[in-house]
Parts: C-alpha cells; sequence; structure tokens
C-alpha cells in the first residue's frame, strides 16, 4: 500500500492495544483536549489566509497560514464525507444526479444514483467495503459506472452510531443484507464486490442459486477480493493467518463510550484502523504532508486542493462492528471456508458449485499488494458447474489495490471491461 492507497480488507494492526478496555475513552479524551488547539488552527488559517488582511500576500503571511492549516488537519476529527455527485455526463449531454435511500438497514442503507437520463439500463448493485473506510472511497468507482448502469450502493453505517439495542453485526448479517438488497433490486440485477465484499457476495450468489431464487444476479464481478488468501499471500493476510483469533479479541476490540448513540457496543474502533494504515507507509504520510505545507508556501493551490481532498477521504473512518471483524478474520482469512467448502451462513451451505447461470468476472491488478495475485481467481475454479463461457478473468496491467476501483486505468479499461460483460450477459 502507499499514500494513494487505502485499505479495503480488514485492517490488521501490528499494534499492541493489550489492556485496551479504556482506550477508546482515553481517545475520546484527547480529541476533547485537543478541540481549543482546532478552533485556534481554523481561526489562524482565516486570519492569515483573508484577502483583507495584507499579510496573506507575503511569503510571511502564506507560511504562517500554512502552520495553522497543518496544525489544523492534524487535530481534526474526520467525519464520513459525502459523494458529491450531481451530475453526469453520458453521450456529450449532461444529466443530473439525486442521491436517495432506496432501503433502511439497521446497519446499512441501500443509495440509489437516480439520473435524469431515461433510458432503461442494466442495474448495477455496488457492494462497498465493510473494512474502515467509508463507502465514498468508491465514489470513483460509481461515477465511472453511472453513465453505463442504473447504480446502487451500499452505504454503510458506522458501528458506534448503532444502539446496542438494535442488536449484533456479524457477517451472516452482511451476507443476508446482500441477499435482502438483490431481492429488493429484483430479478436481472448485476452485483459488484470490491474487495473485502467479495466473500459475502459469493457467498449470498451462491445461497440463492442453491434455492433457485429468482433474485440471484445475472452478473456477478469481483474486485481485488480475498475468496482464497493462501494463494499469493500478503503482509495482510499472513498477520491474520499467524495471530490466534484471541489476539484480536484482546488488542482491538474496545467498548464505544458514552458520548456516542452506540454506547457499550463492541467495535473494531476507526483510529486503530488509521493506525495500521498510518505506519504502513509513515514516511510517505509524513512527505505527503510536508508537500503539503511547501504547495500552500508556493501558492500552488491545485495540488494543495488534491491532498486535501485525498487526506478528508482516507482520515475518515468508521467503526466496524467487533462481531462482523472477528467473525470475517476467521472465516476468510483463518479457516478458508470458502475455497476449502466448508462455509456456512446460518446453516446454509454455500456452495458455489450451485451458481450455473450468473456469470463470473473476476478483476485483479498485477501490483496489488492487500489481494495478492490469483485470490480473487480462484472464484472461476470455486464454480465448477458454470459454463467457461459464463466466465471471464480480467488483469489490469501496472495498477496496485485501490488501481482496480479508482483512477485513470479504472475509467480507461477497467470500466469497458465490466460494461462489454455486463451487456453480454444481461438478461
Amino acid at each position: 500500500m502507499n499514500a494513494q492507497q487505502p485499505m479495503t480488507q480488514p485492517m490488521f494492526s501490528h499494534t499492541d492495544f493489550t489492556n485496551n478496555h479504556h482506550l477508546y475513552g482515553l481517545v475520546e479524551f484527547q480529541r476533547a483536549m485537543m478541540a481549543p488547539t482546532n478552533m485556534l488552527a481554523r481561526m489562524g488559517v482565516e486570519m492569515f489566509a483573508s484577502p483583507f488582511n495584507p499579510l496573506a500576500h507575503s511569503k510571511h503571511g502564506r507560511t504562517m497560514a500554512a502552520g495553522f492549516e497543518l496544525l489544523e488537519r492534524l487535530t481534526r476529527q474526520y467525519e464520513q464525507p459525502d459523494f458529491h455527485i450531481y451530475d453526469i455526463e453520458i453521450n456529450g449531454k449532461t444529466y443530473g444526479v439525486k442521491e436517495r435511500i432506496a432501503k433502511r438497514l439497521p446497519f446499512c442503507n441501500l443509495l440509489h444514483f437516480k439520473k435524469d437520463y431515461t433510458k432503461e439500463q442494466p442495474r448495477l448493485l455496488i457492494v462497498a467495503p465493510l473494512s474502515g473506510h467509508f463507502s465514498t472511497l468508491l465514489r470513483g468507482t460509481v461515477r465511472g459506472f453511472l453513465p453505463h448502469f442504473d447504480v446502487y450502493i451500499t452505504d454503510w453505517i458506522n458501528a458506534r452510531d448503532i444502539p446496542l439495542s438494535l442488536g449484533p453485526f456479524d457477517l451472516d448479517d452482511y451476507i443476508d443484507y446482500i441477499i435482502q438488497f438483490l431481492r429488493k433490486l429484483g430479478k436481472g440485477t448485476h452485483v459488484m464486490g470490491v474487495c473485502q465484499p467479495s466473500v459475502p457476495v459469493m457467498a449470498a450468489t451462491s445461497i440463492l442459486a442453491a434455492e433457485k431464487d429468482e433474485a440471484a444476479p445475472a452478473s456477478m464481478i469481483l474486485i481485488g477480493g480475498p475468496i482464497d488468501t493462501r494463494k499469493s499471500p500478503t503482509e495482510v493476510n499472513r498477520l491474520a493467518y499467524e495471530k490466534p483469533i484471541e489476539w484480536f479479541e484482546q488488542n482491538v476490540i474496545c467498548h464505544v463510550p458514552m458520548n456516542y448513540p452506540g454506547f457499550m457496543r463492541k467495535v473494531y474502533p476507526g483510529f486503530i484502523q488509521l493506525t495500521g494504515f498510518m505506519t504502513m507507509n509513515l514516511d510517505r504520510h509524513l512527505g505527503a504532508h510536508l508537500n503539503l505545507f511547501n504547495h500552500l508556501i508556493e501558492g500552488d493551490g491545485d495540488s494543495a486542493q488534491a491532498h486535501r481532498k485525498f487526506y478528508n477521504e482516507y482520515l475518515a473512518v468508521m467503526d466496524l462492528p467487533a462481531e462482523f471483524y472477528l467473525q470475517t478474520v476467521k472465516t476468510v482469512f483463518k479457516d478458508h471456508s470458502l475455497p476449502l467448502g466448508t462455509m456456512k451462513s446460518r446453516e446454509r451451505k454455500v456452495r458455489p458449485e450451485t451458481i450455473t447461470k450468473t456469470a463470473v468476472l473476476a478483476i485483479e491488478g498485477e501490483r496489488d499488494d492487500i489481494s495478492g495475485l490469483s485470490q480473487t481467481k480462484a472464484a472461476l475454479t470455486l464454480c465448477t458447474n458454470l459454463p467457461d463461457s459464463k466466465k471471464q478473468y480480467y488483469l489490469q496491467k501496472d495498477v496496485g489495490h485501490y488501481g482496480t476501483f479508482n483512477g485513470r486505468r479504472f475509467r480507461e479499461q477497467v470500466v469497458p471491461t465490466v460494461c462489454d460483460f455486463v451487456r453480454k450477459h444481461d438478461r
């Protein structure tokens, strides 16, 4: 992973947080203590960057404004960003886009990006990762597919904001949610799992296929997912496999403090995940912030804005339900239940061999250091009764994990590949 590559698999931090029962409360106390500093830093930015301040046009003024902005960003608590998708261009014409909630569930909203474009298009359900970052991490993914599909996406809710009275949420619930969303959207829907959701998406599709449910998707697109983490294991995979499940329970699970609606819910907190994200490439992140400071002094507004845009997303993290996180670690990364044919969900056997009609496209990045090569491709082998004419593998050259669902090569090469595949298998 580099500074431009957020995680989409559950992050496993090397940091030992033994005796962390009160850790969340301590972090909240620290945030509260830093709030006055953040407020003063915002005031400093406004003062030294104000066009009415003569110093704003001098190097000294820009240096002061840059320093205050850096301090403000370092002491800020980053909240969930918005998608900010209001229009899209199709065949040279611009059409309005309205974001609406198609279905509400306690831990997730199904978002629909409804376009003014009236021509019927294939329905695409994008299942976003529940792995630390918000679904807006896939903003570029949504924008890339909007001209071609009627797009829906899972918008997972921060676990700290979900009251304990609404019960737990685990991997089985995740699979059930995907099934509910597919049934909501109806026959002929195409489903896409981006990284971590690849396993539950395949499980849900297998269950629907076994039940001969007409909600079974017309096609299933899996991008950079941990279907079989025994293949080309990455550092993330090895850490998850080698540490006993008790280590994760003791070191990365906390209770939500009382200042949030989810008070006393057990979670894998966003701040622990962020620690893991940052320490993997600390030098690069420090260098990026130093570059921001220099860009602001030099008046390079475009580069500074690009930094703000990326890190506003990157530093916004969410808490995961502990039950989901721990079950995912065990099922996917330790037991390898799906590729070994032992996976069950609520006593329902997950049998990919029952998939006979849903076409499957597996996409991998040549330089992916999160989901190693052939981990996603394994899905094609597991669908033993699916005709070869309904299977396709695509390797995107010269990209890492993030480049398989965002960026220039994604827009220019991955999107056309997916569009061609869906058109071929659209019912």
